[in-house]
């Protein structure tokens, strides 16, 4: 490929003049590490945390009995990576897990191979997202603006201090608050955007404070692979690895043009872009979320007729566990979606629209299983899903009501004209879908 075009070098090297400064900090291998809280006999070893095999859960529920504590357990007599049948992964390991080359993402049966002594350890959500809440009710307490991205990271906007100095000041007291607080680590990145900040809050983990300037993107940032540019999926890495681009210095000198019409015009300029730094996205303060959902991907395949009954109870936990996240939410939805994965990996979603926003689980329920009977069940299904979207805080449902009345939103009252239900060949769990009121 040509080198960059001097218009985009010229840009990228000296960017726009910013004075923000944005931080990112990230929990370091957040569920591991709540988990060596309630095990602190764990500390220093290989942990996995990953999947909701029974068996597991089973095994560690009886050591619990049987030794009284979870402190109390002896770490030889906890489930082991090796024992572990399924297509679960991996959603954290702690940094010993890393050390063998396993880590999120990572198919547990895989993770395995390298290190088959890991204990195993399944994931505790609710757990996750107290400690979630705790830590970021910390940093709100310090007056300061964040955009939450997940429950383990935010980014964090520190502008308003005078020089970086104080800025450093500033995260090292989160820092120090959230350890004291919480008993958890965390690393904080430092950088003029949030592209930059969240790179800089990977580069010393555990417990780091990294900075990175637009002036150090050439040192620090091209000899890394392109994969480290968040935004950069395996496939695109990929792509770009076939173009001879393994590296982000490689990335960001050639041709833009050619990465354009490889990856499409928007696609192509923001790689280019990326390579150099430059990031113009604005924090997104708004803290109101616009979809929350709950999916599950079952431990074996399972057919829409023989498995009906264990289908039907894993499809209703599902509906009742986003009632339960929208109340603790406290919000309410006016529509809910399905998906569906088939043993093929194929991917399919229906949706449904209502005019009374609730956080009812027997009514998401319901108007989930509208959903359902407009799929045709031809495959086994490997993954099932439940989305509520159109969400509204809980204390504006009286207006939010009014607004659909006024609006005569007439498909919305009647899911029979809004998704007409068309023959399948395996009518799931019909006589479990009650009658709306």
């Amino acid at each position: 490929m040509q080198a960059c075009t001097p218009a985009i070098q010229g840009q990228a090297k000296t960017g726009k003049p910013s004075d923000r400064l944005i931080a990112h900090l990230d929990m370091d291998a957040f569920f591991a590490s709540v988990e060596l809280l309630r095990f602190p006999q764990l500390q220093g070893l290989a942990v996995v945390v990953g999947g909701r095999s029974k068996s597991i859960i089973q095994q560690m529920q009886a050591l619990e009995t049987r030794f009284g504590s979870h402190e109390a357990i002896d770490a030889q007599s906890m489930p082991r990576l090796a024992q572990y049948q399924g297509r679960g992964v991996i959603t954290t390991a702690s940094y010993a897990a890393r050390a063998y080359g396993i880590g999120s993402g990572m198919g547990l049966m895989k993770a395995a191979e390298r290190c088959p002594e890991a204990i195993l350890l399944a994931a505790d959500f609710e757990r996750y997202r107290e400690y979630s809440r705790r830590f970021k009710a910390l940093i709100r307490a310090q007056g300061l603006a964040i955009e939450d991205r997940g429950i383990d990271e935010v980014y964090i906007d520190l502008s308003h201090c005078s020089h970086r100095d104080e800025a450093i000041t500033v995260a090292r007291s989160l820092q120090a608050a959230i350890f004291k607080d919480t008993g958890l680590s965390c690393s904080i990145g430092l950088a003029p955007n949030k592209l930059l900040a969240k790179l800089a809050s990977e580069l010393e983990k555990p417990m780091g404070l990294s900075q990175l300037h637009s002036d150090s993107v050439q040192a620090v940032l091209w000899p890394l692979p392109v994969s480290r540019l968040h935004g950069v999926g395996p496939r695109t890495a990929e792509k770009l690895k076939a173009l001879g681009l393994d590296l982000i210095g490689q990335l960001a000198k050639s041709d833009p043009a050619s990465l354009q019409a490889r990856f499409g015009a928007s696609h192509g300029r923001w790689l280019i872009e990326a390579s150099w730094g430059i990031d113009e996205r604005p924090m997104v303060l708004a803290s109101e979320p616009i979809s929350i959902s709950r999916e599950t991907t079952l431990e074996r395949d399972m057919h829409p007729s023989h498995d009906r009954q264990a289908l039907s109870e894993r499809f209703t936990a599902l509906c009742h566990q986003l009632a339960a996240d929208l109340q603790a939410k406290q919000r309410l939805c006016r529509s809910v979606s399905v998906k569906i994965r088939n043993d093929q990996f194929k991917t399919s979603t229906r949706d449904v629209s209502f005019a009374e926003p609730t956080d009812d689980p027997a009514r998401i329920r319901s108007w989930a299983g509208q959903c359902l009977k407009r799929f045709v069940f031809d495959r086994r299904i490997r993954l099932l899903g439940v989305k509520a979207t159109r969400l509204s805080p809980r204390h504006l449902a009286a207006t939010a009501l009014a607004d659909a009345l006024r609006s005569n939103h007439q498909a919305a009252t009647d899911p029979e004209q809004l998704q007409p239900v068309a023959a399948s060949q395996h009518a799931l769990w019909p006589e479990l879908e009650p009658a709306l009121p």
